[in-house]
């Protein structure tokens, strides 16, 4: 008999292996969570969130506790050396249920992740512990783990203590711990992209007590000044941050000196008036793993892609990937689904995450100009395309940003084929009304599996009652969507429905009518939503069986994405890390 001490080892308790662990410790998977750092960091390096982050952390059911410590809806700017305005974006319609522009501080929400993970009592977090060693073989990974003393955040070695270690088994092993990440060099896997040289200052302030050191500070700002390229960063709770780019004269040294950063800050703030948290000269890399999976071990966030910081998404990545790796390990560990669903692990987020990168170099090379002719003729063009109608809205509404839709072919989904198809697009996520009168967020009705939307039908009753039991026992919810004012009325009983996995929902705004069109699906018609909330299909009335065959068709690791096409070869069988090749075929 196999056994195992955990289901799954995380190791790093960055916001990626805070987010993982608290996704799976709710789904009901046990987690050992390993950090080397015997203390907490302290200090921000992430600053930003998007709608797509906060629904996610949503589904962790945290959302409404970080949004609290977040300033919220915050406009973006281009700005000149001057402060004159160039260009603002901002978008305050909330598509997926949360604001789009969002700062944080990042010892605020890891704090509260961390503080979340309390509550289950199958996830244990152990700091101070580094991963020494693991193998793995057709059933599951033996992860060996000693304490250290911490590198210090990068500072030092972390010097383990081989007299300390312990071994544990887990069925898989994920590699949230960074840039820098123990998991991916121990597999092997290299890094491809670009390492860019420039230089940037960053400095971390915070307000005197009792001083309103950044009132008229209130957006985040891309200051374009050819003569020295800014970043003014907006925070909660009395902190800002600045980013300086260095010209090719300046030394580290220089910029790091007391006086350096004071003379910079004071171009923004009195410097009597804050406290310098923290300043450091860094580089920044655009780069993504070879390959995120080698049989049952993964990588996640920083160990499988880095983001430069021009547009905030280096966290919110990671926070994606393990969105998407948490329901699938649940959907094997506790369902029995196959192993090879996570092979569409990187063939769905591989391409999300490059395109993020991808924009960021792009925003990085418009806004980091150091040549006053070409800084010219940029806010020339940008100001000319802002008077242009359709594009002045895309622009200003920021819809460059890469779109929540995974690549034809490459998820787990029933084909999209046409544009309006919404197969592998996120679902929105209005406000809805539930049956005494409440208002809702959508989600909160769909539970944390598959959920099975009937309009104006109890999925229940359109669907066989074999489909019904296999959506139960991988604890899919049901759930019938009205339209406005179309409930059932009339008669004693009418509209009355039971089951703990049932939720019927009216759409009062008339968001999920629209979106029901536009997927073409009709009264009596059922949609599939993933636990991710991406869709998996659509039926129409009579139809519905099809839809439920193929789905466990694809949990059962058939009609999947070819994961030996092109960009996304199939996991190797991997030599094991301290200690002998084996045969992981089965864990494929």
């Amino acid at each position: 008999m196999n056994t195992t001490d955990y289901d799954v080892v995380v190791v790093g308790l960055g916001p990626t292996g805070l987010t993982l662990a608290n996704l799976l410790g709710r789904r009901g998977v046990s987690v050992l969570v390993l950090e080397r750092e015997p203390e907490y960091y302290g200090l921000a390096r992430a600053v930003y969130t998007d709608d797509e982050g906060l629904r996610i952390f949503q589904t962790a059911g945290v959302a409404d506790e970080l949004a609290a410590d977040m300033n919220v809806d915050c406009t973006v700017q281009w700005v000149r050396g001057d402060g004159r305005v160039l260009a603002q974006f901002h978008q305050t319609d909330r598509p997926l249920g949360w604001p789009v522009a969002n700062f944080l501080y990042q010892p605020y929400l890891e704090t509260s992740l961390e503080r979340a993970l309390d509550g289950y009592p199958h996830v244990t977090v152990l700091r101070g512990r580094e991963v020494t060693g693991f193998e793995q073989d057709a059933h599951g990974v033996n992860v060996e783990h000693a304490e250290c003393r911490g590198t210090d955040y990068g500072r030092r070695s972390s010097d383990p203590d081989p007299r300390t270690a312990v071994r544990v088994r887990a069925q898989y092993l994920i590699g949230c711990d960074g840039g820098r990440s123990v998991v991916r060099t121990e597999l092997g896997i290299d890094m491809t992209g670009t390492s860019f040289p420039q230089r940037w200052l960053v400095v971390d302030l915070e307000a005197k007590d009792g001083i309103d050191a950044f009132r008229h500070l209130p957006y985040f700002n891309f200051v374009c000044d050819p003569e020295m390229p800014i970043v003014s960063c907006p925070q909660p709770g009395g902190h800002h941050r600045f980013e300086f780019m260095l010209s090719d004269s300046q030394t580290k040294e220089d910029m790091e000196d007391d006086d350096t950063v004071r003379r910079h800050i004071a171009r923004f703030v009195d410097p009597d008036e804050v406290e310098v948290l923290r300043k450091l000269v860094y580089t920044f890399n655009a780069v993504v793993a070879d390959r995120w999976r080698v049989g049952r071990v993964l990588i996640a966030g920083d160990a499988a892609h880095m983001t430069p910081q021009f547009i905030g998404q280096g966290m919110n990545s990671g926070v994606r990937d393990a969105d998407n790796l948490s329901w699938k390990l649940t959907a094997i560990l506790k369902h029995g689904a196959s192993p090879r669903i996570l092979d569409t692990y990187e063939s769905e987020r591989r391409p999300h995450a490059k395109a993020m990168i991808d924009l960021s170099v792009l925003n990085k090379t418009l806004v980091s100009v150091d040549n006053k002719l070409v800084a010219a003729a940029r806010d020339l063009a940008l100001v000319t395309a802002l008077r242009v109608p359709g594009l002045s809205g895309w622009i200003r509404g920021a819809k460059m940003k890469p779109s929540p839709r995974f690549r034809r072919g490459a998820y787990l989904g029933l084909a999209r084929r046409g544009l309006r198809d919404v197969e592998g697009t996120l679902a929105p996520q209005p406000d809805v009304r539930t049956y005494d009168g409440r208002r809702s967020r959508f989600d909160d009705a769909l539970g944390l599996g598959f959920s099975v939307l009937g309009y104006g039908v109890d999925p229940r009753q359109t669907l066989q009652a074999d489909d019904v039991a296999r959506l139960r026992e991988i604890g899919a919810q049901f759930v019938t969507v009205y339209p406005v004012g179309g409930r059932p009325q009339g008669n004693p009983g009418d509209g009355r429905a039971a089951g703990d996995d049932y939720a019927d929902i009216e759409d009062y705004t008339g968001t999920l009518a629209r979106w029901f069109a536009k997927a073409r699906v009709g009264q009596g018609g059922l949609l599939l939503l993933r636990p991710d909330r991406y869709v998996f299909g659509i039926a129409a009335a009579g139809r519905e069986r099809a839809l439920i065959a193929e789905l466990f068709r694809k949990l059962d690791g058939q009609a999947l994405p070819r994961a030996d096409s092109g960009e996304f070869p199939p996991s190797p069988i991997p030599t094991a890390v301290n200690g002998s090749p084996r045969n992981l075929e089965e864990a494929r």
